[in-house]
């Protein structure tokens, strides 16, 4: 005789769900949509503008850094012809006839002789002088500690 296969019956208290399995999700938390009326909205991310926000923003700060830097160099710039100026000055007037041995830190002032065109290191001021200046004025210069000469009127240019 064959015999019967029993199949198990389910106590009666026990929950029957009576929605068809092929329509529940086992993990409805890992679905790309809302399950059920009281989830959060899920909205597609437009990866669009998320990247050109990013792109508008990395712009924003390389430009600002690209303008940091050319300040920068500028101001190295400035220095490094302001250094060169008083280098050919230096050269101009240690040239010159420098009757005296100058001091560190005081102020000097660079002539022209008319007649020969010999540049001349003196302590007298332009307006010392008088009225008849056996030179042509050119610069008011100060030694500094390294024994480079810092312009502090006229211009070293004329010469």
């Amino acid at each position: 005789m064959a015999k019967k296969k029993k199949q198990k019956e389910a106590p009666a208290d026990a929950f029957v769900n009576p929605i068809d399995q092929d329509k529940v999700a086992e993990t409805p938390g890992l679905l790309p949509y809302a399950h059920h009326s009281g989830s959060a909205v899920i909205r597609p991310e437009d990866k669009g503008r998320i990247r050109g926000n990013a792109m508008t923003a990395m712009y924003d700060q390389t430009d600002r850094q690209m303008e940091q830097l050319r300040q920068q160099m500028e101001t190295l710039a400035r220095q490094a012809k302001n250094l060169h100026n008083r280098m050919q000055v230096s050269e101009l007037i240690y040239q010159a006839d420098i009757p005296f041995q100058p001091v560190i830190h005081h102020i000097y002032h660079l002539y022209e002789r008319k007649k020969d065109g010999v540049h001349v290191l003196s302590m007298i001021a332009p307006e010392e002088w008088g009225s008849r200046a056996p030179f042509e004025y050119l610069a008011t210069v100060r030694l500094l500690g390294d024994h480079t000469w810092e312009v502090l009127a006229g211009s070293a240019d004329k010469a």
